[in-house]
């Protein structure tokens, strides 16, 4: 039986969002030390790109448990 929102599984989709999150996080975050490190000046839309790959990162990772884990099971 389809629930109100359609046949979603929903601890896979908590999984993948946290994971997704995690490595969104990690890229902006070691790209910016890996550059600083090495000494590269970075053009500011990379820098730009950066530093919003590691915030949607951390929305992602606080978010997809609370959103698919917790607020859509208990919707249905």
């Amino acid at each position: 039986m389809t629930g109100r929102y359609g046949d979603l599984d929903y601890p896979t989709w908590a999984k993948r969002g946290t994971l997704l999150g995690l490595c969104l996080f990690a890229a902006g975050a070691l790209g910016e030390l890996a550059a600083h490190a090495m000494g590269l000046q970075l053009p500011a839309w990379e820098a730009t790109l950066l530093f919003d790959a590691e915030v949607v990162g951390v929305a992602l990772l606080l978010f997809s448990p609370l959103v698919f884990g917790l607020l859509l099971p208990l919707t249905e």
